[in-house]
Order: structure tokens, then C-alpha cells, then sequence
């Protein structure tokens, strides 16, 4: 027979992990005005071909995160994205290098762009903050 004492423990175990992952990328659709600029451009997604893939971060892609694909902001670093269009944003983590198609000057995952509505037009003007910096500092920024 199972001690149902253990439960308790293990639940707030679960509880605590649940909490801290959750909190690791705030889902918001507000802009904060002190949010620092980076760039502005076309935004673009990818999607089932390449979930479950490697990325140059070493994880897995995972269509339903909120991870995003740039040429050179460092890994891990967090940036705001909003759609100039709708005004709608969502912060997403930077994981993977790309996107290498036209102008483009970044590539959300699919849950990212849906935050953003920008799944069946698949491109969106965009202009992207600086959230918090990821493994190493960002040159040439000027922020307040």
C-alpha cells in the first residue's frame, strides 16, 4: 500500500517546477514604453517541419513554445515582438539563428506568431525590443 503522506511532497514538487516554468517567458500582449529598441522589419514563422529538430542552441524546436529565430541577438536573450499592424506583441526567447529567406528578421515559432496573428498572412511587419539580454551583452545598444 501506498504512504498517501508522500503525495504532499511530491505535489508541491510538481506545483513549484510548474510555477517557475511558466514564469520563465511572461505572455503579454501590452508594450512597455522602456522596453528597448532593436529593429524593425519583416517577421516571419516556421513551423511542423521543423518541430522536434535541433537548433543551433542545441534544444529542440518546439512549435509551441514562445522561441524565436535571429541572425545574431545572443541565445537566450528575450525580445518583445509586436506587430505594427494589430499592436499586438509577445515576448519570445531567442534559440535559433535565422531566418536566411529575403529581408526577414526573425522567424517565431508558430504558437509566437499566433500570439501576434500572423499565421495565415505568414509575414508581419514587426518591430522588436530588447526584454532582457541572453548569454552575453549586446553591443552597440543604446538604451536608456
Amino acid at each position: 500500500m501506498i504512504n498517501k503522506s508522500l503525495y504532499i511532497p511530491l505535489y508541491l514538487v510538481v506545483i513549484s517546477s510548474l510555477f517557475t516554468i511558466s514564469c520563465c517567458i511572461p505572455e503579454s500582449d501590452t508594450f512597455q514604453e522602456d522596453d528597448c529598441f532593436i529593429d524593425s522589419g519583416t517577421a516571419s514563422w516556421y513551423g511542423e517541419y521543423f518541430h522536434g529538430k535541433l537548433t543551433a542552441s542545441g534544444e529542440r524546436y518546439d512549435t509551441e513554445t514562445l522561441t524565436a529565430a535571429h541572425k545574431t541577438l545572443p541565445f537566450n536573450t528575450i525580445v518583445r515582438v509586436v506587430n505594427v499592424e494589430n499592436e499586438k506583441s509577445v515576448e519570445v526567447r531567442i534559440n535559433n539563428r535565422g531566418p536566411f529567406t529575403g529581408d526577414r528578421i526573425i522567424d517565431l515559432s508558430r504558437k509566437a506568431a499566433q500570439k501576434i496573428n500572423i499565421i495565415d498572412d505568414g509575414l508581419a511587419e514587426v518591430e522588436l525590443y530588447l526584454v532582457k539580454e541572453g548569454e552575453r551583452p549586446i553591443q552597440d545598444l543604446e538604451c536608456e
